[in-house]
């Protein structure tokens, strides 16, 4: 005798503008046994818009584990479920892992739908470079651990991403002017798809200077996309960084000593930093 088995749907939700929720969606919310909502309350809202009155679930970060091995049964006693979060792709920073993984483990069926997604969004209109990035979800709540998160990605050349809720926007980026240089292009992105929608790209600087003044920078669900640090190949020169240490130390020694130091404490070649001392004598002699 064969097992009939339901399937779960991973149904992605629009993050504002219910018109951005896909054909496929409303059928798949429409046909399943059951929705598993991280806000009941709030994906009735979507369901009513689309004359959905399938039964709903709460499915949310505090039940999950449990409602997680509930759901696994029903999905083995034949139920379709779907499961979506209070807006954009589930999994992205909203429960449904603990779902998920039981369900691939078990040998059952997982069926992407999707659909909007406020990361991807926001990256298609930012203007900086998408080919490689990395999505860092929520930042750390606290001002000393988003200061090592900055650290840590202050090098990092590609692209980077993350979500921030308007309870901390000012101070993250209050955090993040204390480590990054103020000329960081960065992106933030509010209220994505809604009325009103804004997506800035501006200097790290600027950006601080335009949340701090105007309070509408401090409403709604933020995305902020940061510019990878520029990587300074050695074939291409010395950093301006590199050159004034190198400046330093000749006005204090001779020219072999002063390339020499320069290469223990920068790492840059030494043939650069010999040309470089060249043209400073040249300079400082005319």
């Amino acid at each position: 005798m064969t097992n009939h088995y339901g399937k779960l749907y991973v149904v992605a939700t629009p993050i504002g503008n219910l018109a951005d929720v896909s054909f496929r969606a409303i059928e798949t919310l429409k046909q399943v046994d059951l929705i598993a909502a991280e806000d009941t309350r709030h994906v009735k809202f979507l369901l009513n818009h689309y004359g959905i009155s399938n039964k709903v679930v709460s499915f949310h970060q505090h039940n999950e584990e449990k409602a997680a091995d509930s759901l696994l049964e029903k999905l083995r006693d034949g139920l379709s479920v779907a499961l979506v979060s209070d807006a954009g792709t589930p999994l992205l920073s909203d429960p449904g892992m603990p779902l998920v993984r039981r369900v691939k483990d078990a040998g059952l069926d997982v069926v992407p739908i999707p659909g909007a997604c406020a990361l991807i969004a926001a990256l298609s209109a930012a203007g900086l470079p998408v080919t490689q990035f990395s999505f860092e979800g929520f930042l750390p709540r606290t001002s000393s651990a988003r200061k090592a998160f900055f650290t840590e990605r202050l090098t990092t050349p590609t692209t980077w991403v993350f979500y921030e809720s308007c309870h901390r926007i000012l101070t993250a980026l209050q955090d993040m002017s204390t480590i990054l240089p103020p000329d960081r292009q960065i992106v933030i992105a509010r209220e994505l798809t809604k009325l009103h929608e804004t997506i800035v790209k501006t200097s790290l600087a600027h950006a601080l200077e335009l949340v701090e003044q105007d309070a509408n920078m401090r409403k709604g669900e933020f995305v902020v996309i940061v510019e990878g640090a520029k990587v300074i190949k050695q074939d291409e020169g010395l950093s301006p960084e590199q050159q004034n240490i190198l400046a330093i130390l000749m006005r204090e020694c001779s020219t072999k000593t002063a390339v020499e130091m320069a290469v223990q404490i920068t790492g840059a070649r030494k043939k650069l930093l010999y040309q470089a001392a060249l043209a400073l004598e040249k300079v400082n002699r005319t």
